[in-house]
């Protein structure tokens, strides 16, 4: 009987959200351009353009939640009643680039691109970015028409070829992650389709991908490019690919990112998606991921299986880096502010983080060396060797050499799955 209740008790809460959402919602896509301008200290959100595609993949329950805050959020109203309808949260290079020493004497614009459903009436969109305090810095608000004639209708026609690799158990729940080819010509595509099957089984030997695979609905967009490779600066040489890419990222050398994020999305207009790894054909190691845009990798270093589920952690899950070194001390991190990412603390407010796993008499901090315990609380992450710690001695966010995410990393990554399907 109590089994029964429950499951009563959850298909009525179901059937609440596809009200609430198919009330204030059509069944298809918002995609907002941004440009974010600036420099440390001040920055700016300006609308660029509206579009709208002909499907939504993305969440329909949890609405006005999100499952980490992110360096910034997206915020849609109801104009009349001023009510959430909306919320995701996200994380941008520029906010990263304002961590470096040139955002103090230089001004800087990118693009970001933030996907909603397609409100049925009038709303108000708010951007907020926010500091490493956590702190509002920015916010810009505008209000959106969905008559507007302006809205450019993308997707609706000439949808570049894409192959599915792998359906979800239910594709009506589920979450939509697209491969995309950075740098791989017309005649490469073979080459990318292998590639992203690689990368597919790499993500689904690590748990929990692996025990939830079946949440999964996976594609492969063919996006040729004019040259074979991707751009590096620091050897002079520069591509013309698809999607721009490059090394040498705050010239750092192996940082490997986009910043053209509207030709990313362009590409992508009218396939199914919401999460998107683009795969770079190089043999030189590098990579990014950033929470709730893309997660960029190499694709033939001996390394890419790692990277890329590596970096997946960041753009999907929104886990941090857990390592630091002495060469790349960044402090990202104040020391009397708790991170919002799941994986590392700064103990200001640990009791929220991942206390609950330590065995009983775990000291805090905790030394590494011999009979460390698999959880615990260990100095350097986040980029800073002092003050940010870290819940194991290794885990995939740390190195390259550790087989799986730790047992915090994989409870986070657990956490989005079931948020997003559940």
């Amino acid at each position: 009987m109590k089994t029964t209740i429950l499951c009563l008790l959850s298909l009525l809460s179901l059937s609440a959200d596809a009200q609430t959402f198919e009330h204030f919602f059509a069944d298809s896509t918002l995609r907002l351009d941004y440009v974010f301008a600036g420099d440390a200290s001040h920055q700016h959100v300006y609308l660029d353009k509206l579009n709208m595609m002909p499907r939504w993949y993305g969440k329909k329950k949890n609405l006005g939640e999100v499952p980490v805050d992110g360096n910034g959020q997206i915020v849609v109203r109801d104009h009349r009643t001023g009510t959430v309808i909306y919320r995701n949260s996200f994380s941008t290079l520029f906010q990263e680039w304002l961590s470096y020493d040139e955002a103090k004497t230089v001004q800087r614009s990118f693009e970001n691109v933030f996907l909603v459903p397609m409100p049925r009436d009038t709303v108000d969109v708010s951007v907020m970015l926010m500091n490493n305090r956590r702190e509002v810095v920015s916010e810009m608000t505008h209000v959106v028409t969905p008559s507007d004639i302006l809205i450019r209708r993308i997707g609706f026609s000439h949808v570049a070829p894409y192959e599915t690799l792998q359906q979800a158990d239910d594709s009506t729940h589920c979450i939509h992650l697209a491969f995309v080819a950075e740098g791989y010509t017309e005649d490469e595509m073979p080459v990318f389709i292998n590639d992203a099957k690689t990368a597919t089984y790499a993500l689904f030997q690590h748990e929990p991908f692996k025990s939830l695979r079946g949440r999964f609905n996976i594609i492969a967009a063919k996006i040729p490019s004019h040259e074979s490779g991707t751009s590096e600066p620091a050897n002079h040489i520069w591509k013309s690919t698809a999607l721009h890419s490059h090394f040498d990222t705050f010239y750092s050398d192996r940082y490997l990112t986009t910043l053209h994020l509207k030709d990313l999305h362009d590409c992508l207009a009218g396939m199914p998606y919401e999460h998107i790894i683009v795969l770079v054909n190089t043999e030189k190691y590098g990579g990014g991921g950033i929470l709730n845009s893309y997660n960029l990798a190499m694709a033939h270093h001996p390394l890419f299986r790692q990277v890329v589920v590596h970096e997946f952690g960041h753009s999907f899950a929104g886990l941090a880096d857990e390592y630091a070194y002495e060469s790349e001390d960044i402090p990202m991190y104040p020391h009397d502010i708790e991170p919002w990412e799941p994986n590392i603390t700064t103990l200001a407010d640990f009791g929220n983080k991942w206390q609950d796993l330590l065995e009983k008499n775990t000291p805090v901090p905790t030394p590494e060396g011999k009979g460390a315990p698999e959880v615990g609380v260990y100095e350097g992450a986040g980029y800073s060797l002092t003050g940010v710690y870290r819940p194991s001695v290794d885990c995939r966010m740390r190195s390259n050499e550790r087989p799986e995410f730790c047992i915090v990393c994989q409870r986070g990554i657990r956490r989005v799955i079931e948020f997003y399907t559940r």
